[in-house]
């Protein structure tokens, strides 16, 4: 299948977003006023691509996302959030998007009817990224300060949330600096995720469980990371140029924090630091700050091809298939037409209240709360899942009279069962390991009180 390659810049609006031929390197198309920062590009579909916008400095106006269709060059969808957001990222069907944004907060619309469907206070420090899990079941957010945190979308898109309920599946402060890149992998055998943070590291967690697998140190910060499609290897860009490829298999991850020391192989063909990480069919894109993107043979580890940007220092990397940006001609292309919407300010419920949660417990209650409430937890999720289900169908028969609605009713409708059935697989992994730690603190409890006795006695 013949590709795309889609870039874009963050110096400034005048940069724009260009688009090679990955075969040729031919320029096939410049869209002008955009200036993205880095993970604030992501693409709907193969249809949409969506871009945050930087904001000049000292600006106190909101923030601004444009929405160009692919197919139809014109001016782009532009909506107005209400502050300034930073990484962005879309659920693979394209349902959902979500944006973070410098003073912590996380924002997830829904794309056909750009309703806000929830925001929330979800971190202390600026967002850096943000990645939905495969099946679009969960969250992962990572912000300057090492932070990340994995949410249940189940709970973040219950209506009758009131805010008060802490709903983060867990949190990790392993990370000692910025956090550059956010990995969930597809691979349904396992769940987990790889972390890279300009500490110098890259970390591979249990998804489900929020457990340390496997650290990788490197000499240099980290600054962008990508696996490959089969998920053999990863790599990590650096700030001076390099980058790093090392294996990558989570059946030998069986150790608690286990640190990775293989020899790792080295790309070098940047002069500056890598700023985006991306795979196509040709192999490896990597960009950087010395104004260049590069596609590599990694087998040989030399460059097949460079495409230069004149214009600045790429932020983003998206690779499309080349059919996208053919005009839609038949009735295949409008079959699978995913009608999107612009993005609004405030949330859709009536009670604005119920659109915010509140999210950050202090050290002593967080290992409490998200360890030890198994049973109120698995009822929760449950009728959280049946809730879910009901107002997915409620949507669909509130717009179901259009014919875009109804596409994509029947398009999503098995991506729907899938979705539930995936989620129920996560809750049910997640009371397992909700269950054995209840069970090991009833222990140690018991343990303490027969200690105590003893003691008395004496």
């Amino acid at each position: 299948m013949k590709e795309a390659l889609v870039v874009c810049g963050g110096k400034n609006l005048a940069v724009g977003v260009t688009i090679w031929d990955m075969e040729t390197g031919d320029h096939l198309l410049h869209i002008p006023t955009c200036a993205s920062p880095f993970h604030g590009l992501t693409c709907l579909r193969h249809q949409y691509l969506v871009a945050s916008q930087i904001q000049p400095r000292g600006s106190v106006s909101g923030g601004v996302i444009f929405t160009w269709p692919f197919s139809k060059p014109r001016a782009p969808l532009r909506s107005y959030p209400l502050e300034a957001i930073g990484p962005l990222s879309s659920s693979k069907d394209g349902i959902y998007l979500a944006g973070g944004a410098t003073s912590g907060n996380v924002y997830v619309w829904e794309v056909i009817n750009g309703k806000l469907l929830k925001t929330w206070h979800a971190h202390n420090s600026p967002l850096t990224c943000l990645a939905f899990s495969d099946d679009a079941s969960l969250l992962i957010s990572g912000s300057e300060d090492g932070m990340i945190v994995v949410w249940p979308m189940i709970r973040l898109l219950d209506e009758t949330d009131s805010g008060s309920s802490h709903t983060s599946l867990s949190v990790s402060t392993d990370h000692e600096s910025f956090i550059t890149g956010l990995l969930p992998s597809s691979n349904a055998s396992h769940s987990v995720f790889v972390s890279s943070s300009l500490d110098g590291t890259c970390k591979v967690w249990d998804l489900v469980k929020g457990t340390l697998l496997q650290t990788c140190s490197f000499p240099q910060p980290i600054t962008a990371s990508v696996l490959d499609p089969a998920e053999r290897f990863l790599f990590s860009g650096s700030a001076d140029g390099r980058i790093f490829m090392s294996p990558f298999d989570v059946g030998l991850m069986k150790e608690p924090a286990m640190h990775s020391k293989d020899k790792k192989v080295e790309l070098n063909g940047h002069k500056e630091s890598i700023t985006a990480l991306t795979f196509s069919r040709s192999g490896l894109i990597s960009a950087s700050e010395d104004f260049t993107a590069c596609l590599w043979d990694v087998v040989k580890g030399v460059i097949i091809r460079r495409f230069n940007h004149r214009k600045g220092f790429i932020t983003n990397l998206v690779v499309i298939p080349y059919s996208s940006l053919l005009p839609s001609r038949n009735h295949q292309r409008k079959s699978t037409h995913l009608p999107v919407s612009l993005l609004k300010k405030c949330s859709w419920q009536d009670d604005p209240s119920k659109g915010t949660v509140t999210l950050l417990p202090s050290p002593g209650e967080q290992q409490i709360t998200h360890q030890y409430q198994s049973a109120n937890l698995l009822n929760q999720q449950i009728l959280d899942l049946e809730l879910l289900t009901a107002t997915m169908l409620l949507r669909f028969e509130q717009v179901g009279r259009t014919p875009e609605a109804i596409q994509l009713k029947v398009e999503t409708n098995i991506e729907s069962r899938l979705l539930i059935s995936n989620m129920t697989k996560h809750v049910m992994e997640m009371n397992n390991h909700l269950q054995s730690r209840l069970l090991d603190l009833t222990r140690h409890r018991i343990s303490q009180h027969e200690t105590e006795a003893e003691r008395n006695k004496l």
